[in-house]
């Protein structure tokens, strides 16, 4: 029997490893048996058996040396090295490669349920294997006769939630499968066959629904968890089964799964067509939620934004650690400290010394005379989303969409948006998370002789020292919400001494807040809110606003413009997280101008001789501010979903390829 210490401190049985196949990882293989009289018997046992679930969980950040998560409108790779990615194979409709591309978290040749190697974890493979598991310890429940009932219920708890998260998790990418409830003994033919979305999203609504009622609402609580003081923060809990609950029937409400893949004229409103009566269960599960944070019954909260000097994410000196917003997303100076804070409501192991900085943290910044150290790799944020997503200090867009295009929410549009200062009065995220001309991007001294000095100041107008397709922005911006631009080699916060470490949670509570917004718009707009919680749609969404002093959002609005702005909020504060092309797919918005376009932001700086050492960047006026498109993605109905491995889709008629593939 194989063995691995997991986070409870104890061991686990390994049931199978190295298979490909779905069915295979479903199917009992003959070395995988295991006792059921010592491995259920007992809470540790079991408990043993189901942390290899947790360890399952991939790393999407750090599944390998230079990754890639953000596939919608909103990041563009550097040409070259860069444009070698999966991102580029996105824009190219080129979907098929998600399972041969060892540069994402979807597959891994090699992945080993048993490993605690970040490298040898990814979802297709685990998830399959951990839907067997799950379903083997819900078949043994019978058989753990020595312990409690709290015990027990949290194993239960445990399992049903974890065969429902790996379902939602490839549901996202693929739509609805075979929902399977038994462990399959390998004799026989198969042949369960795929169910819609719907009818998948219901399946693991039950089973979410059962863990809510089963786990507690904080591990630290309770006796099994007070044997492990201070190790509990990664487990699941009733909180995170209530978010995940909200979370699949508010997927199952969208646009997409109600209308089906469509595009252009057939859409015809479609993209705000929700089936109301499971968003209106969603919102009752978010307001369950969010009235358990709001009455402080859980130890979850939203993060602090409050900042000495947000450029440089210092924090003001009344925040501490665990609270601080910058490091939902990594930590420094903190031994190493897992990202998330006080906010994270779902995240895997992550015990990763040093392990996010190779190649992680270097490649988000500017590659130009190797300032930013090893591969010529490097994330860039999209001029149209960045003018769409980060709005104005009041509240407002500072674009907005006409006739499929973006365009400045000037004052002529009812906006306060000024072309001539771009960087000035933005939504406090824009100076926390976006890189922009004029930015000090190096904090120490750079000796006057150094080829390098002219770095210091980030020249991201059209024709700027840091404007280079190959090695520096092809956007004119760069992004350092998830890795601070201290991460060069002058500042050195990449280097070992400051213990960097970068994580994204699955799931966080600003998440909650949006999509409860987007739950109660679908069913009556702004104004409606659930039975389970005080705060309307406009409530929750200015919720988040307040946290970060951006205005509220505008009261009136009607339900689609409210949509809209949900939609907006959405895009700002979860940024760069990998969420936006599943939330463009849900919305019917994947095919649809301007969501298939990448541009390039193009201006001059007014006063060439602007000195941004004495004068915040944000002041600078600007000439000739315009967008220039790089890229437009041609994609078709098929695209709304990931094609299945062949290898799979062969093994029996009823599992189907997704249409077109």
């Amino acid at each position: 029997m194989k063995k691995i210490q997991l986070l409870y401190g104890i061991f686990a049985a390994a049931l199978c490893g190295g298979m490909t196949s779905c069915t295979s990882y479903l199917d009992q293989e003959p070395d995988s048996a295991v006792n059921p009289e010592t491995a259920f018997m007992n809470f540790h046992n079991f408990e043993g058996f189901v942390e290899e679930m947790y360890n399952c969980i991939p790393d999407k950040e750090k599944c390998y040396w230079c990754v890639t998560f953000n596939w919608g409108e909103d990041e563009i790779m550097n040409s070259g090295v860069g444009d070698s990615h999966f991102t580029r194979d996105v824009d190219l409709g080129n979907f098929r490669n998600w399972y041969t591309n060892g540069q994402l978290w979807l597959n891994r040749s090699g992945s080993d349920p048993t490993s605690t190697d970040k490298f040898k974890h990814s979802l297709w493979p685990h998830a399959w294997y951990c839907i067997r598991k799950a379903n083997t310890g819900i078949a043994n429940l019978d058989k753990m006769k020595a312990a409690t009932k709290e015990e027990k219920n949290i194993i239960a708890g445990e399992l049903y939630f974890f065969r429902a998260w790996w379902y939602e998790e490839l549901m996202q990418w693929f739509g609805g499968l075979p929902y399977v409830t038994v462990p399959l003994t390998g004799e026989g033919d198969l042949t369960q066959p795929r169910m819609s979305y719907k009818e998948c999203a219901l399946k693991c609504a039950e089973d979410f629904r059962k863990a809510a009622d089963l786990l507690p609402l904080n591990w630290d609580n309770t006796s099994v968890g007070q044997q492990t003081p201070g190790k509990n923060n990664l487990r699941i809990n009733k909180i995170t089964a209530l978010g995940y609950l909200g979370k699949v029937l508010l997927w199952a409400s969208s646009p997409l799964m109600k209308n089906g893949a469509q595009t252009g004229a057939s859409l015809n409103g479609k993209t705000y067509d929700y089936d109301t009566d499971l968003a209106r269960q969603a919102a009752e599960v978010f307001g369950e939620l969010l009235e358990l944070v709001e009455t402080n019954q859980t130890e979850i909260q939203l993060a602090k934004f409050d900042y000495k000097n947000v450029y440089d994410h210092e924090k003001a000196a009344s925040v501490e650690n665990d609270s601080f917003y910058s490091f939902l997303f990594y930590t420094t100076g903190w031994g190493w400290r897992q990202p998330g804070v006080c906010e994270a409501i779902m995240r895997g192991p992550s015990s990763d010394y040093n392990g996010s900085n190779w190649n992680f943290t270097k490649t988000w910044g500017t590659k130009i005379g190797s300032l930013v150290e090893h591969d010529n790799v490097i994330h860039q944020p999209t001029a149209n989303y960045v003018n769409y997503a980060y709005g104005m200090a009041d509240g407002t867009p500072a674009y907005i969409i006409k006739n499929g295009e973006l365009v400045p929410n000037t004052p002529a549009e009812g906006g306060s948006f000024d072309p001539a200062h771009p960087f000035k009065d933005r939504d406090p995220r824009f100076y926390h998370d976006i890189i922009f001309d004029g930015f000090q991007y190096v904090n120490t001294t750079i000796k006057d002789d150094d080829p390098l000095k002219n770095q210091k100041y980030c020249g991201l107008f059209t024709g700027g020292q840091t404007r280079d397709e190959a090695s520096g922005s092809r956007t004119g911006y760069y992004t350092q919400k998830l890795v601070p631009h201290q991460a060069n080699k002058f500042d050195g916060m990449y280097n070992w001494g400051s213990a960097l470490h970068v994580y994204l949670p699955y799931m966080r509570l600003a998440d909650i807040y949006l999509m409860y917004a987007e739950a109660c718009a679908a069913v009556g707009g702004s104004s409606y809110k659930a039975t389970t919680f005080a705060k309307t749609a406009e409530g929750a969404i200015n919720t988040l606003r307040d946290r970060v002093g951006a205005g509220n959002v505008t009261s009136g609005l009607s339900a689609q413009k409210f949509m809209d702005e949900v939609r907006r909020e959405r895009a700002c504060e979860l940024a760069f997280e990998g969420f936006r092309f599943n939330d463009l797919q849900r919305w019917l918005l994947l095919t649809e101008a301007p969501y298939t376009e990448k541009y390039s932001q193009e201006f001059y700086r007014k006063d060439p001789n602007y000195d941004f050492s004495k004068n915040d960047p944000k002041d600078a006026e600007v000439t000739g501010w315009s967008m220039k498109l790089i890229r437009k993605r041609a994609f078709s109905p098929k695209h709304y979903w990931f094609p299945l491995p062949e290898s799979d889709v062969y093994l029996y008629p009823e599992f189907k390829q997704n249409e077109g593939w």
